[in-house]
């Protein structure tokens, strides 16, 4: 219970200290929210109109009244409306986030059908050919940016050979070419991970035993080595989740995906202040809250993490 109570203040405090800090950078960020909105640079506005515009927006208050009065919204879960569309953000939020939730998942997808089954081969064999192209691979995917990567599927796969659309979504093959770009990436990682932290379980005491009591290797390998080399890559995978919902934003441009990403993005551009704050906030929030079901899973997993943080 004591644990419970700690980790709720923990993230109430994360989502307070994220909010101020964040708040007070777009504020400071350049560029005008109201002379986005009346588009200044087509249609000429005088001073008083914007003084009027900027005062019904309610960004003629003092930075610190401004923030109390979204904070005050906030607790009862609306982060206002939207400059540009007029609309609640919150709903818009809701109703981009299953795309967003879509695209995270179908990459995780990509991700562990290659770095699983390499990764296990490259441990289980190491130093034969396949453990060496699998490292080669890795470095080379490593090493290739997201928004590169993406731009030459879409070269490759949408303009030399049509087989796949590179914008929008409404059918399973149009989440092919950003599901690829976001699980490639960050697959490279996980081969190399994958295989060390096995490499390194194979070597452990209990490997040993089992084998001296004529435990089948297969046994050895899938109840006792992969348990116990679950633990580095739980706690990778849950930052890696956060980056794929992050990273999100650069594919969804890329690839013209209808998720948060594209619609933050579009925010950013017209200084949409409600809706930059609303998406940090809430993603914030479901990223702390994946690091801390990462932190259950590991305990379960790890006896000895959770004997250590005073858990039954």
């Amino acid at each position: 219970m004591i644990k419970l109570g700690r980790r709720l203040f923990e993230f109430v405090l994360f989502i307070f200290l994220l909010s101020l800090i964040s708040f007070c950078g777009i504020k400071l960020a350049p560029g005008d929210a109201v002379r986005q909105l009346l588009r200044v640079d087509d249609v000429a506005v005088t001073n008083e109109q914007l003084e009027i515009q900027r005062e019904l927006m309610g960004l003629d208050k003092p930075v610190l009244v401004q923030y109390v009065d979204w904070l005050s919204r906030f607790i009862r879960l609306d982060f206002g409306n939207s400059y540009m569309t007029h609309q609640p953000v919150t709903p818009e939020i809701l109703t981009r986030m299953p795309n967003t939730f879509l695209l995270t998942c179908t990459s995780i997808l990509v991700l562990m059908g290659v770095a699983l089954p390499l990764g296990m081969y490259s441990a289980l064999h190491p130093q034969q050919w396949i453990d060496r192209v699998s490292r080669v691979l890795a470095i080379m995917g490593a090493s290739i940016p997201s928004f590169w990567l993406g731009l030459l599927l879409i070269e490759g796969f949408s303009v030399q050979w049509p087989l796949f659309p590179s914008m929008g979504t409404g059918t399973f093959l149009h989440l092919v070419l950003p599901s690829l770009t976001l699980g490639l990436t960050m697959a490279a990682v996980y081969v190399r991970l994958i295989r060390s932290s096995l490499l390194q379980s194979l070597t452990q005491d209990f490997v040993l035993g089992a084998r001296s009591r004529g435990v089948s290797r297969a046994r050895i390998f899938f109840f006792h080595v992969c348990r116990h080399s679950l633990t580095p890559i739980i706690t990778m995978f849950g930052i890696s989740v956060g980056s794929l919902l992050g990273g999100s934003v650069v594919v969804e441009t890329i690839f013209a995906y209808p998720g948060l990403g594209k619609f933050v993005i579009e925010a950013i551009h017209n200084r949409d202040y409600p809706v930059i704050q609303g998406y940090i906030v809430f993603m914030g929030a479901i990223i702390m809250l994946i690091h801390m079901l990462t932190d259950v899973m590991v305990g379960y997993i790890n006896p000895e993490i959770r004997l250590r943080e005073g858990r039954p």
